[in-house]
């Protein structure tokens, strides 16, 4: 392959400006650590009294970071939506309520479209917020609770893109969301259930029952059936293993595999021989409610390859397999 290099020098210009950018932007984001004072508890104490959600508005680069805060407090605990402040002036300010907290982004504190629908924040009598880099701004004149996410200066050379700014806001949302997840008491399995198509998610809330066969899908076999016809359901199922019930659904033993290879090292007439006296007795059993993460533990201690599902009363209720578990995405 040809090789990318424009020429040494460009390259490492390149490379100076990339380190250039990353040192400007962590100098910005260690000089918020003294900020996160009794401005930042103040900011804490509104959104935890808040009754309604956290409604984040910014314009620009501001609102695409005000989109992820909002995401981000959301998905740990605090209810939270983004609204465009361009679109609130055209109906979406309906949206607010009595009961909500206004969290504002504004670097300038002068954002047009922010002004222009302070009015309307102010008469619902809710609390307004604003990460901004200008305290003394207008939007700043009319906040409860200001939160200086100020940068000496941009990242862009021109020091005119919104980089370390952005990032400021960025993390200072972040900090704002985990100090009230810790604040919540808000748990991992909380999470799982804000996340429940994530590999968390699948890990703390899947259950057997949400995975395991049932009905005909099961490879059930009486004591009485002959190996051949245990062969043919377990090929049926494609499972790999035969549950052995007595005449009320009862687990009773599996025929797996591996006993299959132990009775034919025995030479069983396969035609003739009854599954009772070949199964394996006493198998491992567990409940339908029990997590698939748990399960596929107890596999892995047992070195089984299926587990067999039971209600209550130990009458069958379903079974599974490690590929089971890995369509699932818990392994």
């Amino acid at each position: 392959m040809p090789s990318t290099s424009l020429h040494p020098g460009i390259d490492d210009a390149l490379v100076a400006l990339g380190v250039a950018v990353i040192e400007t932007e962590a100098q910005a984001l260690r000089a918020l650590i003294p900020r996160v004072d009794h401005t930042f508890v103040e900011a804490c104490r509104h959104m935890l009294a808040c009754e309604g959600r956290i409604v984040v508005i910014g314009m620009g680069k501001s609102g695409h970071i005000g989109k992820k805060i909002a995401a981000t407090f959301a998905s740990t605990g605090t209810p939270a939506f983004f609204v465009h402040p361009g679109e609130a002036a055209h109906g979406d300010l309906g949206m607010l309520t009595g009961t909500d907290v206004v969290l504002a982004l504004s670097n300038s504190g002068e954002t047009e479209e922010i002004l222009d629908i302070l009015p309307v924040i102010k008469r619902l009598d809710i609390p307004l917020i604003i990460l901004t880099g200008s305290p003394l701004s207008h939007i700043a004149r009319f906040a409860d609770v200001i939160i200086d996410v100020g940068v000496e200066k941009e990242a862009c050379p021109l020091g005119l893109a919104p980089t370390a700014s952005t990032t400021a806001a960025l993390v200072m949302g972040d900090a704002l969301a985990i100090a009230l997840l810790d604040a919540r008491g808000f748990s991992a399995q909380d999470f799982a259930r804000a996340h429940p198509k994530g590999r968390l998610g699948r890990r703390l809330l899947l259950r057997l029952a949400d995975i395991m066969h049932t009905g005909r899908a099961m490879p059930r076999v009486t004591t009485d059936t002959v190996v051949g016809d245990v062969l043919m359901e377990m090929t049926r199922t494609q499972l790999g293993t035969a549950v052995v019930v007595d005449a009320d659904d009862r687990v009773l033993g599996i025929f797996t595999d591996g006993d299959l290879r132990r009775a034919l090292d025995q030479e069983v007439n396969i035609r003739s021989a009854r599954i009772g006296g070949l199964m394996t007795r006493d198998c491992i059993t567990v409940p339908a409610d029990m997590l698939a993460v748990e399960g596929l533990v107890l596999m892995q201690t047992h070195k089984i390859n299926a587990l067999v599902v039971v209600d209550d009363g130990e009458h069958l209720a379903g079974i599974l397999n490690m590929h089971d578990l890995l369509r699932a995405g818990v392994v």
